[in-house]
């Protein structure tokens, strides 16, 4: 039974991605997916920051879709 205390998560409401970036270490060759999705960019970068200081990147999801980085 769901808890009807949580609501469901919708994905467009959470604008930036949060990557680890294992390639700039060189412990992968594989594309890296996204770690985790914030609302907030600031919020995004703290965490990042906090998990992975030298290799994390922040992108925003929608100006991936219009081709703006």
């Amino acid at each position: 039974m769901p808890d009807r205390k949580l609501a469901v998560p919708n994905p467009d409401s959470y604008r930036f991605a949060v990557f680890c970036c294992s390639f700039k270490l060189d412990l992968g060759d594989l594309p890296d997916h996204a770690l985790a999705l914030f609302a907030d960019e600031a919020m995004a970068r703290r965490y990042g920051a906090c998990m992975w200081p030298e290799t994390y990147q922040v992108i925003d999801r929608l100006a991936a879709q219009e081709g703006v980085y």
